[in-house]
């Protein structure tokens, strides 16, 4: 099929709206039985994970509109551009562990007694991590956020912008889940989380941008953040999603991810764009 020339801009209202039209109500007629998204049921759990699989659907679809197969295609094999230094792929794994680790020594500091930690065995979250990566869980929001969204944002708003306003939608985009029974985010502070989230999207940008546009690599970091959560923020009987009340982990995570966020947009505004560290098919996200 011949190049029908780059998707514009344009096309991103387009992509949020339609990823939100279906993720949302999937997500609310799944928790809506009786236990929420606990409750048993083959069909309840194919339409939960259409809503976690819109993000990629959505922008797989856009892509086939406006590039055909070949766009379709590049934007796939990004799923396997592995070929970077192993220090990203320590970086993708270890990030956030290292925000726990520096949430457990803070803790300790200021309370004189150590956090809450997870009874899962280190190596058992590593595997988690891994497997979640190869059987492609993340790439139902990855291909979406990062692979489609990210790079046409960036075009537009510089880097560091669009790794914000990108994390403040994927944030949004989560809101449901503050209010189905069920869900690890049920009753939590949304605003703590909406802050934790662009944070955390800021840092999958920089390592986005410093793998060449990589989706392997911001799976296997979204995997991380998912599976390494080896101190738990949830604060128990919380049924505010609106307040601001969270536990003590909560607010040392968000602090932490924000020291972090910080360094890597003074290093997203530097005057002098950073270089790609693999070459990236342009004509797909233009």
């Amino acid at each position: 099929m011949p190049d029908r020339g780059p998707a514009p801009a344009t096309h991103l209202p387009t992509f949020f709206a339609l990823t939100f039209v279906v993720t949302w109500p999937a997500w609310f007629w799944a928790g809506s039985a009786p236990g929420g998204l606990a409750a048993p049921g083959a069909l309840r759990t194919f339409v939960l994970y259409v809503g976690i699989f819109a993000p990629a659907l959505v922008a797989i679809a856009l892509t086939a509109l406006g590039k055909g197969r070949e766009g379709v295609g590049a934007l796939l094999r990004r799923l396997f551009q592995g070929n970077v230094a192993l220090r990203w792929y320590v970086f993708a794994i270890g990030y956030y562990a290292t925000i726990k680790l520096g949430v457990a020594l803070i803790h300790r500091a200021l309370t004189g007694t150590w956090p809450v930690f997870s009874t899962e065995a280190w190596y058992l979250m590593i595997a988690a991590t891994a497997f979640s990566t190869m059987v492609g869980v993340q790439a139902g929001e990855e291909i979406g956020w990062r692979g489609y969204a990210l790079p046409r944002l960036e075009a537009r708003f510089g880097l560091a912008r669009a790794s914000l306003l990108l994390g403040v939608i994927w944030a949004v985009w989560h809101l449901p889940l503050f209010f189905i029974a069920g869900a690890d985010k049920t009753g939590q502070s949304f605003p703590l989380y909406l802050g934790q989230a662009t944070a955390i999207s800021v840092a999958i940008a920089w390592l986005w941008k410093r793998t060449g546009g990589s989706l392997l690599l911001t799976m296997l970091m979204h995997a991380a953040v998912n599976n390494t959560n080896f101190i738990p923020s949830v604060l128990p009987g919380a049924t505010n999603p609106f307040t601001l009340v969270a536990s003590l982990p909560a607010w040392l995570t968000s602090a932490l991810l924000w020291v972090g966020a910080a360094y890597f947009l003074a290093r997203m505004s530097r005057p002098r764009p950073l270089p790609l560290a693999a070459p990236v098919d342009r004509a797909v996200p233009a």
